[in-house]
């Protein structure tokens, strides 16, 4: 058995690699100091790090969505681009040096999001090369194809430039790549900050999760419908942060009340929640 098929199919790779982990930090300030708002270690499988690791970002940075005013369906927008959260997380798990005692770390602030890995450039290919298609050269060949395999990676080159067109087409500062001990992705965000369409002053308990849940929820649906509408994978981390604070705020209801767990189950926007929006208009 090799140490990519533990890796990416073990149950718990971490009792075979320690620091097999991702380390992902939220911070109010712009550096990385203490007490830290919201911390998660995540393990696991390489495919399951990536997801939670995604689904964390995602759930911290701003959601920008449109209006009913003209369509039922509103659209949604991220502030960084979904593409390149992912491709830089995929990156940092399939590239870093798993002989390192070092994890991966994945850091949000309010101006940009560093992810950090314990790995160095292949010798040959420089920083300045990142910012177009260069060489492939895995840090880990067997980790890296069957990343590839599985459509979360590609084998040509151009993540890093990839990365670089996603957030310049959106109007983004154009990210940076740093070698240092390790090796480190920076996305940069805008710092002016969209007005929320459910004000703070009407819903001061409402947390950013449940406001992006009522955004997107037209009519009545189901929880797997809701969780491809906030473009997010983990099940659990939806339902616990996004349906349950929902419900127990009486923003949304569930289409069988008295079967919670009806294999039919629908949720939809209670009249408090359309109060609130037509408040916020």
């Amino acid at each position: 058995m090799t140490n990519a098929a533990l890796l990416l199919f073990s149950d718990r790779p971490q009792r075979f690699f320690i620091t097999s982990e991702v380390r992902c930090a939220h911070f109010h300030g712009l550096r990385a100091t203490k007490p830290i708002p919201s911390y998660q270690v995540y393990k696991g499988n390489a495919f399951e790090m990536i997801a939670s690791a995604v689904d964390f970002v995602l759930s911290k940075i701003n959601l920008y969505t449109g209006d009913r005013s003209k369509s039922p369906h509103v659209d949604v927008e991220y502030e960084l681009p979904i593409e390149a959260v992912t491709e830089a997380i995929v990156n940092a798990v399939a590239h870093r040096d798993y002989v390192s005692n070092g994890s991966v770390q994945v850091m949000l602030f309010p101006d940009r999001l560093e992810v950090l890995n314990p790995g160095r450039l292949p010798v040959g290919l420089t920083i300045e090369e990142l910012y177009h298609a260069h060489k492939s050269i895995p840090a880990n060949p067997l980790l890296a194809e069957s990343l590839y395999l599985n459509g979360s990676i590609e084998r040509m080159g151009t993540g890093t430039g990839d990365i670089v067109e996603f957030c310049t087409q959106k109007g983004l500062k154009q990210p940076e790549f740093r070698q240092g001990s390790g090796f480190e992705v920076v996305l940069f965000r805008k710092r002016e900050q969209a007005t929320p369409q459910v004000t703070p002053q009407a819903t001061p308990q409402v947390t950013p999760q449940v406001k992006k849940l009522m955004e997107v929820l037209v009519g009545d649906m189901n929880r797997a419908e809701i969780q491809e509408k906030l473009s997010l994978t983990d099940r659990e981390y939806v339902r616990l942060n996004y349906i349950q604070p929902a419900l127990k705020q009486g923003l949304i209801e569930p289409l069988y009340p008295d079967n919670p767990t009806h294999p039919y189950q629908k949720y939809r926007l209670t009249e408090k929640a359309n109060k609130l929006f037509n408040e916020s208009e």
